[in-house]
Formats: structure tokens, sequence, C-alpha cells
């Protein structure tokens, strides 16, 4: 009973303190949460006072960027109608000469229709005027404008012709002095050979017996001497004679020296005449060899390949216009080593290129090609300077100069070339252009007589003075040499002389 009573008492007791603390938690929790709502509404108020703020700040940069648009917008509304009424001004300005124009327009029409009337009674008077004139002067108005014209044109070209001779004379006076001085001196320091070879050799025999035994039995030791040597061999009734005839100067050397030692020796048949013309063959290749080297050794040009060299030897036995070739090219290295002593270049190169400028005639075979270029190939092939390679294939122009030693070989080549005497010239075709030349100065009027001298180099025409004047005179020689320098081929250069002159003949009776 007492256990039941004091469990009875703590239960009691018990659910006495839990009713108690309940109703104490309760009343902490309340006041929790009303002090959290005042917390609450505290913030909610900051919160609304924050972002009041925040909206008038936001509303008033909005006002103020919102009146500064407006106040541009009125700015450029404002410079529109600036530019409005500055328009309409200009469009009126423009009406206003638009119709000032018109009105001008106007004008102009009216007095170009006065002006038009009075052309056309100017024109009707100058009518009238050309044709009083032309009945008083007898002639027409073109005839006399074609007169006046024609006399204008000579007097014109009187007057510049003596300018141009002025001019002319002028600068040969000045610009080519020392040209001038440079080719004479070379011309005149350099002793000129001349040798005219041709196609033909003369074989001399002591009598006529020995030509049938050249021709032997049924002419068969003739045909083994054409047939060995590529010679044709004539036997006419020249006495003590018989002609070589071959373009190829070698191989006419070649029968020339195999008939001397045949006939020397006495036995001429087809096998000893093969052997001899063998032997003759090897005798003048080594003759040639040795003819190049002396060339060389007598210009003083070393180091030449035995090629070259060879090329050299072969130019003794050619020939160009009738101008021995090795001749000629002696000549033309002397000359090039004298001018580029002149002019200080380098007197070894000039004497090189200008002995080898004609390498180009004398190969072996026969290519296509222009000598200058073909020696010029030659040249690079056994390893020549390229200063003198190009002097070689320029010297005709075949190849652009790019030394200063190429004018020189081209110069002394054409020096060489167009002397009196050098180069062979057939009687026919000389007197026809003799003839040529002197019926072209003949055409022209005033023109009594003409004289071809020097070899065709001068022509002296000869006029009246009664129709031809001394400004008249050089005009003439003017128009007769450009008129020779387009219509004829000659050597060198033509020099054109007018003598005009007044005779007074009187007879004492």
């Amino acid at each position: 009973m007492e256990i039941i009573i004091g469990i009875g008492a703590l239960v009691v007791g018990y659910f006495g303190s839990y009713f108690i603390l309940k109703k104490s938690t309760k009343t902490k929790v309340n006041e929790i949460i009303k002090e959290a709502n005042k917390e609450g509404n505290q913030i909610k108020k900051d919160k609304l006072l924050q972002a009041k703020e925040k909206f008038f700040q936001l509303k008033s940069e909005h006002e103020t960027a919102s009146n500064q648009k407006k106040q541009k917008s009125q700015q450029f509304e404002n410079r529109l109608n600036q530019k409005e009424q500055s328009l309409n001004q200009k469009t009126n300005d423009f009406n206003k000469k638009e119709k000032n124009i018109d009105r001008l327009k106007n004008t102009l029409n009216e007095r170009i229709e006065v002006m038009s009337k009075k052309e056309e009674d100017i024109e009707k008077l100058h009518r009238r005027q050309v044709e009083q004139l032309e009945t008083l002067a007898g002639i027409s108005a073109e005839e006399a404008k074609k007169q006046l014209i024609d006399a204008l044109k000579a007097e014109a070209k009187t007057e510049a012709m003596a300018l141009i001779q002025e001019t002319v004379e002028d600068a040969k006076m000045s610009a080519n002095q020392e040209a001038k001085k440079v080719v004479i001196k070379t011309i005149q320091r350099v002793a000129t050979e001349t040798a005219i070879e041709n196609s033909v050799s003369v074989f001399h025999i002591e009598s006529d017996e020995i030509k049938g035994r050249i021709i032997g039995r049924e002419g068969r030791n003739i045909r083994a001497i054409e047939a060995a040597t590529g010679v044709e061999i004539i036997v006419d009734d020249t006495p003590e004679a018989i002609i070589l005839s071959c373009f190829d100067p070698i191989r006419r050397e070649i029968a020339r020296l195999s008939l001397h030692q045949l006939v020397t020796d006495g036995r001429i048949h087809p096998a000893r005449i093969e052997e001899v013309v063998a032997k003759t063959k090897k005798h003048l290749n080594e003759e040639i060899v040795e003819v190049g080297k002396r060339t060389t050794i007598d210009l003083g040009i070393h180091g030449l390949h035995p090629e070259l060299i060879r090329m050299v030897g072969r130019m003794k036995y050619r020939s160009s216009y009738g101008q021995n070739l090795l001749q000629h090219s002696r000549e033309v290295a002397n000359l090039c080593a004298t001018m580029a002593s002149e002019l200080g270049l380098d007197v070894k190169t000039a004497k090189r290129a200008g002995l080898l400028h004609d390498i180009g005639k004398v190969p072996d075979d026969e290519p296509e090609l222009p000598h200058a270029v073909l020696g010029m190939e030659l040249a690079k092939k056994y390893k020549e300077k390229p200063d003198v390679c190009n002097a070689i294939g320029a010297h005709h122009d075949e190849v652009e100069m790019t030394t200063m030693i190429a004018p020189i070989i081209q110069v002394c080549d054409a020096i060489s070339g167009a002397r009196p005497g050098a180069r062979r010239e057939i009687v026919e075709s000389y007197i026809k252009r003799i003839k040529e030349l002197e019926s072209l100065a003949l055409a022209y009027p005033g023109v009594v007589n003409t004289y071809a001298i020097q070899a065709g180099r001068e022509l002296r025409v000869v006029v009246e003075s009664e129709k031809i004047n001394d400004k008249g005179a050089e005009t003439l020689a003017f128009d007769i040499s450009q008129k020779i320098q387009t219509e004829m081929t000659y050597p060198g250069q033509v020099k054109v002389t007018v003598i005009r002159e007044v005779r007074a003949v009187g007879y004492a009776k």
C-alpha cells in the first residue's frame, strides 16, 4: 500500500513537473516567436527603405538620361531645321540662277543668230573679194594657196637644213672629236696588206707533154686526183698551165702540192696519187698548226686552246669577199689593240678577241648558224673568257653587247673590211653600182653632171648656179646622201659634194 502510494506520489510529482515545464517552455517559445517577428518586421522595414532608396535613385538616373536624350534630340532637330532652312535658301538661289541662265541663253541665242547672219554676210563679201582677186591675178585661190605653201615649205626646209648642218657640225666638233682622233690614230698606225683570193688556182707545167701523163690512160689519173682531193682539174688549150677549180682553198692547195710532187717525181698512177695526196694532207695539216702557232706568237697571244690555234691556221686558206681571212683577222687584232690602248682598256683581251672574231668561218663542219654566233659557241667550248666570247658573238649584232671590248671589235672589223682595196668586187657589179650612184643624183632638177670617184666612195655633183643657190646646194647634198643611204647598198661611206660655180666668158675680137 505504501508502495502504491509512493508510486502514485511519484507519478503525480512527475506529471506536475512536466506540466510546469511545458508551460514554461511554451512561454519561452512565444517570447522567441515574438522576438523573431519583431526582428523580421524590422528587417522588412529596412529592406523596404533600401528598395525605396534604390528605386528613387534609379528613377533619378532615368530622368537624367531621359533629359539628356531629349536635349540631344532637340539639338538634332534644331540642326535639321537649320539645314532645311539652308537648303530652302539654296533652292531659291538656284531657281533664281536658273532663271538668269535662261535669260542669258535666250540672249546668247539671239546674239548667235545675229553673228550667223553677219558671218554669212562676211563670207559672201569674202567670196566676192576672192573672185575679184582671182580675176585680177589670173589664178585660182587654191593655186595661190598651193604656191604659198610650196614657198613656205621650201623656205622652212632651207632654214631647217641650215640648222641641221650647224647642229651636226657642232656635234662633230664636240662629241665626236675624241672618237675621230682614236680611229684616225688606229688606222694610221696599222699597215694594211691586201691578199685577194679566188676559187681558181693555176698549176704551171714545163711542157704540154706532162698534161697527157696527168690525164693518164683513158683519164684514170685525172679521175683519181679529183676523187682524192675533191678538186676539179681543167686541162684545156692554155699553154703550160692546168687550172684547179674548187671553192675550198685548202683542197686546192692539197691538189697543187700533190701535182707538184707527182710531176717532180715522174711516177703518176692511181696508187701513187693516193699515197702522195695522203702525205700532202698530213703535211698541210701540220703546216696549218704551225701557221696558227706563228700567228699567235707574232701577236703576243698566249694560252689558246690547240684546236683554236689550228682554226687560226686554217684562216690562211679562207677568204671573205676576196679578202684573206687570216690577214683580215691579224689586221683587226692590231687595230683592236691600238684602239683599246687609246681608250685605256685591256689591250691583250682586245687583241685576242680581234684575232678570234671570225673563227666561226673555219669550222670542220658546216652548221646552220651565223659565223659570229658559231664563233662565240666555239670560244665558250674552248674556255675563252666571257668578254672575248661576247665580243665575238656581238660583232655583227646577233648578240647583245655586254662589254666595252665588243664595240671595238665591231668598229675595227668594219675599218678593215671597208678600207679601199680590202675586198674584191666583181667588175660588173662595181660598174653597175657606180652608174646607179651617178644616175640617182642626176634625177634631181638643176644637176648638170655627176662624177663617182674614189671607187664610188665620193660623189661629186655639179649644179647650175642660176637654178640652185648656196642654201639649195646644202639641201641637195643632204637629200642625195639620205637617198643613197636608204636606196643603195655600198661598203663604208659615200661622201656627197655639191659644186656650184659661176663662169663668166668673154671673147676679144
